[in-house]
């Protein structure tokens, strides 16, 4: 067995979940319609996999990530895997924020940003647009979320 991982980190470590993932040989027709499962698909992640107990969750969950992480337009790539790190540092999801980590720094070639994160968590000292957008991304994350105006307008003030 593994070493429970305690603090953030960018390694991604090997994640284990505590319910069996559902198998594409059994899963019932709703889940496949939320896993969107076709022929040509390898391989779905046993990330997703147990996600996929809860359909209704799944349907809605997948297209928005989706949206967030991959449309056009909008936040550059890395930017985007900035705002979810800050959301996985307000919910304290290790594993989360590892891949989020893990992928900024490989997108951006550089540590810097990450390292800040790693060290100071929600008061890491950021350039202005990297500390804006994760500002502004921890302030939607919270529960409920705390963001105003002027959070949007500084957001615009830096491009």
């Amino acid at each position: 067995m593994s070493e429970l991982i305690k603090t953030f980190t960018r390694e991604v470590p090997d994640w284990k979940p505590r319910v069996k993932p559902v198998s594409l040989d059994e899963a019932t027709e709703a889940q496949l319609d939320a896993l969107k499962v076709t022929p040509s698909n390898t391989k779905v992640s046993d990330y997703v996999l147990t996600l996929a107990h809860d359909v209704e969750s799944l349907k809605v969950r997948s297209p928005l990530f989706n949206a967030i992480m991959y449309d056009k337009g909008g936040l550059k790539r890395s930017e985007r895997e900035l705002g979810a790190i800050a959301a996985s540092v307000l919910n304290s999801c290790i594993y989360c924020n590892a891949v989020h980590m893990s992928r900024h720094a490989q997108l951006e070639k550089d540590t810097s940003v990450t390292d800040s994160i790693l060290a100071d968590g929600e008061n890491a000292k950021l350039a202005d647009r990297d500390s804006a957008i994760f500002q502004f991304s921890l302030k939607l994350s919270s529960c409920p979320p705390d963001v105003g105006n002027e959070d949007l307008i500084d957001l615009k003030k830096l491009g």
